[in-house]
């Protein structure tokens, strides 16, 4: 005779059931939420990775080089140029500035050309736009001295620097050169703190930097500082921002800025500059003294007389 299941074996039986069938999900359920964990986890990594490629990819010393070579001195021997033209006009009253202008004029137009074709990586933004910035420069310059060369020999070399300063192609021209220098040097900025930890990869500018934080600045930084005040005064200067910088250490660290009661990197800035005492040159005189711990990108206007 065939036994039979009771009610109590049936449901003790489909409780097991139950009970398997829940473990079994349970366990695969468990097995696909740890795969999508590590998969989430793995690709989490490999974007890390990837950024911090890209991190490092960008502003190499390669970049840096390539750019210094390929754009900025273009750019730095017309600016040359121009400088060794402004100094004969005001020590020789019969020179030809109608033709320099001219000639001028030519030479920016050339080292636009050069500049032009100068690769920038697209992974270097601030290099990019430096590059724009030195070429639109470049092309108004060109525009402006083209413009005025005409009446350059009228009146004294004095009277032709006022025609430049109120032409709003030269204004522009120079906004433009001040512009991308300071990207330039920010790109070295953000070169640096791939290279060191102790240097940031930006700085915001405060409005007053005391001379006590200006001496715990990397060289890096204080570069950047000179260069937006230089950007910020809109002024031809023949010198670079490194000059500036080791003017206003050498400034400090000799007790001048106590002795003459100047407390803050601007209130420095304002007299050296006012009172001409920054020459191009000024940095690699007094480098091995300020700097030699310092971290610097390997371009030639830090370790020689180029630039």
């Amino acid at each position: 005779m065939e036994k039979r299941l009771s009610r109590t074996d049936l449901m003790f039986a489909l409780g097991f059931l139950f009970l398997l069938v829940v473990a079994v999900g349970a366990f695969f359920y468990g097995v696909k939420v740890g795969s999508d964990k590590a998969n989430a986890r793995h690709e989490a990594s490999i974007k890390t990775a990837n950024a911090t490629q890209v991190k490092l990819s960008a502003y190499s010393q390669q970049d840096l080089v390539s750019f210094y070579h390929t754009v900025f001195l273009p750019y730095r021997e017309f600016m040359n140029e121009w400088s060794a033209a402004r100094q004969q006009w005001q020590s020789d009253g019969t020179a030809d500035r109608s033709a320099a202008l001219n000639a001028l004029a030519k030479r920016a137009t050339a080292k636009y050309e050069s500049a032009k074709v100068g690769y920038v990586s697209g992974s270097s933004p601030l290099l990019s736009g430096a590059q724009d910035s030195y070429l639109k420069s470049l092309k108004l310059y060109a525009s402006s001295f083209s413009k005025l060369a005409a009446a350059a020999n009228d009146g004294t070399a004095a009277t032709l620097f006022d025609k430049l300063n109120a032409d709003a192609y030269y204004k522009e021209a120079l906004s433009e050169q001040l512009s991308a220098q300071k990207q330039y040097y920010e790109a070295m900025l953000k070169w640096g703190a791939t290279v060191n930890l102790d240097i940031p990869d930006a700085y915001a500018i405060p409005k007053v930097i005391p001379n006590s934080t200006w001496k715990n600045l990397p060289l890096l930084v204080k570069n950047i500082v000179s260069a937006e005040y230089m950007a910020s005064n809109r002024e031809v200067y023949d010198f670079m921002p490194q000059d500036l910088t080791a003017r206003i250490d050498q400034f400090i660290q000799s007790g001048q800025a106590e002795r003459m009661k100047q407390h803050s990197m601007g209130s420095i800035a304002d007299m050296l500059t006012g009172t001409d005492a920054v020459r191009s040159g000024d940095f690699l005189s007094l480098k091995s003294r300020l700097y030699a711990k310092q971290t610097l990108p390997q371009l030639p206007f830090f370790y020689s007389d180029n630039g």
